[in-house]
């Protein structure tokens, strides 16, 4: 009697051994004093020296607009007048919490919008993209000066 459940043909009829075979394609583990052709980061971290950075920006809850970092208890936005030491602008604001706060709170602060003095509020901020790039003025008036000449008759 076969030592299978099913006893129809199928891949494992041959003779080949089953065992694990020997792991030749794994490369063994890195050296932390490796010189730096074996190693997958450099020093200074990723391959590509040239990637783009990254910067924490604060920005107003209803405009967006970038603030200043350090929101004192009556500060407001200097483009639409949103009071910035309020619940929207909070790290701890989360709408599927208790009392829409991450921290425990003893009673609900409304509305959410408005200037309060809590004190466990904290900024809440955020990682963007530096892709701006700056360009020398006298390159740009010299491309658009060397455009204009072009019309010009």
């Amino acid at each position: 009697m076969s030592d299978r459940k099913y006893r129809q043909h199928g891949y494992q009829d041959d003779d080949r051994d089953r065992t694990r075979q020997p792991e030749r394609d794994r490369r063994p583990p890195i050296e932390p004093g490796a010189p730096a052709a074996t190693r997958r980061l450099s020093s200074e971290g990723a391959r590509n020296p040239k990637l783009m950075g990254y910067h924490e920006v604060v920005k107003c809850a209803r405009c967006g607009a970038p603030v200043d970092p350090a929101i004192l208890s009556r500060s407001a936005c200097a483009k639409c007048g949103q009071s910035l030491h309020s619940c929207v602008q909070c790290a701890h604001f989360d709408t599927s919490a208790t009392f829409e706060c991450q921290q425990k709170i003893p009673a609900r602060v409304s509305p959410k919008d408005a200037a309060n003095e809590c004190t466990l509020f904290g900024v809440r901020a955020s990682w963007e993209r530096e892709t701006s790039s700056t360009v020398a003025p006298s390159t740009t008036s010299s491309a658009k000066k060397a455009f204009d000449d072009l019309f010009n008759i």
